[in-house]
């Protein structure tokens, strides 16, 4: 009976206690600016000890308004990674078209939350190593408030069209496609990372942890909000700072840093450049395609499943135009959307294994900035492990995606298989003719020959 009165009793002692550092942080002129600054045309609201959300869709229209929601019982503030043109105009029910008409841009924002902040730390590293990898200098950082972190990308630094589609009409496939694209090539390093740290006698018991700490693939997706910087955390007290995005600072974080009567402002939205992130994007698209290619491709003209043909002779000057270009190396992005199309390619007409492999590494050599070696290796593997399937077809994004612009001819063609099957058969035909032709005239003369020794 005692326990079950000292728990509503401390509960209540607690809710009075963050009631009061409340009031007192959230009255400080500088939080109220940072939190208002952040939320410029997003879509706003004040939870209330997390126990419920205010009318939604809100804004702030002046910065004092943060305080007044606080003395009402607001504890925290949350806000949308959508950027809307009016964000009182959201209603519940409206159409995918209706929204991106309102919706003029998103931030790619990734959520890392885990049972153990030093997981959450070595998660945060290595996707900012992979961010800066993809031509992304300029990262926000911030604590969660609890035991992770939130990564921030501005809808600055992604091109405003790519491969003929608005990106902005795009939220949430394409952040949701780039966080798993980010989950699968940090996955490896991740696990060898967290492995090393709870070998020695440390706290952390559960090998298979590394599971929570990923990205939270939840947060990706329409009208979801998140945490505001600033904003404090009612099961911690502790608020969502904002770090520097080095691996230093992040190992040496420690929640005490979060002390809402320590904080020091500081810019969550980083000064990015246009398009910074424009590799980031095209590289998680080609990542996506590679996923499940089956889905798309494996498919004949009428619709049904791709048969192999396997040519006897396989001659590069049967090559379509594309493939040729291909071949010659690529300047700038989409590598990895062209290593998809020649290797199917390939394949599909029939090529053996290695000599599809020496072709690969050859072609590596001269694009601008190489793949490394082992991606193409474990692709080609990949590749072997089903049944051979065409390149996408000529009326596809993937070409003209990578700079690459189907001859007309080729495009009396469903694709560059179709292209070199019916060009090689062709020629074997009129080889086969031509032979023929050499093997009649031949017993002609061997006929006439013979009569002329008779007579």
């Amino acid at each position: 009976m005692e326990n079950s009165q000292a728990k509503p009793d401390s509960s209540r002692i607690k809710e009075e206690r963050i009631r009061k550092i409340n009031h007192l942080y959230y009255s400080r002129k500088d939080i109220q600016k940072a939190i208002f600054s952040f939320s410029a045309n997003r879509e706003v609201a004040p939870s209330y000890m997390m126990e419920s959300f205010g009318k939604r869709p809100d804004t702030f229209q002046y910065p004092g308004d943060i305080f007044e929601m606080v003395k009402n019982g607001a504890t925290s503030f949350h806000c949308s990674e959508e950027i809307w043109t009016d964000p009182l105009k959201i209603s519940t029910g409206m159409s995918q078209k209706q929204l991106n008409e309102l919706r003029t841009g998103w931030d790619l924002l990734l959520d890392i939350d885990s049972k153990y902040l030093d997981y959450s730390k070595i998660m945060a590293e290595l996707i900012i190593k992979v961010l800066r990898f993809h031509g992304v200098k300029n990262i926000g950082i911030k604590f969660s408030g609890s035991k992770g972190f939130h990564i921030i990308v501005p809808w600055k630094a992604f091109p405003k069209t790519i491969y003929n589609i608005n990106t902005s009409d795009m939220f949430p496939e394409w952040p949701r496609i780039i966080t798993k694209y980010v989950m699968d090539i940090t996955k490896k390093e991740l696990t060898e990372k967290i492995t090393q740290l709870t070998k020695p006698n440390k706290y952390v018991r559960d090998f298979s942890a590394s599971a929570e700490v990923v990205p939270d693939l939840i947060l990706v997706s329409s009208r979801h909000l998140f945490r505001m910087p600033y904003s404090l955390h009612e099961k911690t007290a502790l608020a969502s700072v904002v770090l520097k995005p080095e691996p230093e600072v992040i190992q040496k974080f420690q929640p005490k840093d979060a002390d809402p009567f320590k904080v020091e402002i500081r810019n969550f939205m980083p000064d990015s450049k246009d398009g910074e992130a424009s590799e980031l994007l095209r590289e998680a698209l080609d990542w996506n395609k590679t996923q499940n290619p089956e889905q798309d491709e494996q498919k004949n003209y009428e619709g049904k499943l791709f048969s192999q043909v396997a040519l006897k002779s396989i001659s590069e000057k049967n090559y379509p135009p594309s493939i040729r270009k291909i071949l010659e190396g690529m300047k700038g992005d989409g590598r990895k959307r062209a290593l998809f199309i020649i290797t199917n390619f390939f394949r599909s007409v029939g090529m053996d294994r290695k000599d599809i492999e020496k072709i690969l590494h050859e072609w590596n050599k001269k694009n601008e900035t190489p793949l490394k070696g082992g991606y193409i290796v474990s692709q080609l593997i990949s590749s072997f492990r089903g049944k051979p399937i065409p390149p996408p077809n000529y009326d596809k994004d993937y070409y003209k995606g990578i700079g690459i612009v189907p001859t007309e001819e080729e495009l009396r063609y469903k694709n560059p298989s179709s292209f070199m099957i019916r060009k090689t058969l062709r020629d074997e035909h009129e080889e086969k003719r031509a032979n023929e032709r050499i093997s009649k005239a031949g017993k002609k003369n061997f006929t006439k020959d013979n009569f002329k020794n008779k007579v």
